[in-house]
């Protein structure tokens, strides 16, 4: 199995940097701010319905995520919302844009061990312009052969970065800590995914099953993928 593989491909948010925390914590925001409306937890699933309603228009990010934020402040608060909450709920987006990236561990030495040995590449999802931003803060940018950020993470899109990067499937591993987004594409596609979980997990990413599957790796840390690499 090891000896097909070529290319390595990184997701990047919860992956090599911490990034839900953040989102988690602005929501709790966001809910302290509309509890004159509703309960915390009631104003959390009006806000996770307006995601998914809009996931297709806004795609994933920081962005996408704050239009949610007012739009459900105008719908729970029929409208009477004013016009300095909604100030507030952009200023804690330009706070999400401006979080400090911090690596998980394992990340640098994972990259340094394998740089060199495969092409390594980062596939994530995201606003085009905030996640090139984390990965120049980052400072991974040099470790890597290609930087694809993706509109989503379904097949197809896997499908479209393996001809960019002219690579078979079956030459292909990505890590990542979301089964749904992650590891079942590229499994479906007959590549290699190993998932590396990560405390705290987007509801929209959960996946309640079981997977077995010959390409599968399930590991505790980004660091166990060299202790499985040089065997």
């Amino acid at each position: 199995m090891k000896e097909q593989i070529k290319v390595i491909a990184f997701d990047a948010d919860d992956t090599l940097w911490e990034n839900e925390p953040y989102f988690q914590e602005a929501e709790l925001k966001f809910c302290a701010l509309m509890e004159d409306f509703l309960p915390v937890h009631s104003i959390s699933q009006e806000l996770f319905q307006t995601e998914m309603t809009n996931l297709q228009l806004y795609g994933y990010g920081i962005k996408g995520f704050v239009l949610c934020m007012i739009e459900t402040a105008y719908r729970i608060s029929d409208g009477t919302a004013s016009l300095r909450l909604i100030e507030q709920i952009i200023q804690m987006g330009k706070e999400l844009l401006q979080k400090p990236i911090n690596l998980l561990d394992g990340v640098e030495e994972v990259l340094n061990k394998l740089q060199g040995k495969y092409r390594l590449v980062v596939a994530t999802k995201g606003d085009l312009l905030d996640q090139e931003r984390k990965l120049k803060k980052s400072g991974l940018m040099k470790y890597f052969h290609h930087i694809e950020i993706m509109s989503d993470k379904q097949m197809a899109d896997y499908q479209k970065l393996l001809k960019h990067l002219d690579c078979k499937a079956e030459h292909f591993l990505m890590l990542g800590n979301s089964i749904k987004s992650d590891i079942i594409p590229v499994l479906d596609l007959n590549g290699y995914a190993a998932h590396i979980p990560y405390h705290t997990l987007w509801t929209h990413e959960k996946h309640e099953h079981s997977l077995d599957h010959p390409n599968f790796m399930q590991l505790d840390t980004l660091t166990d993928i060299l202790n499985f690499l040089n065997k």
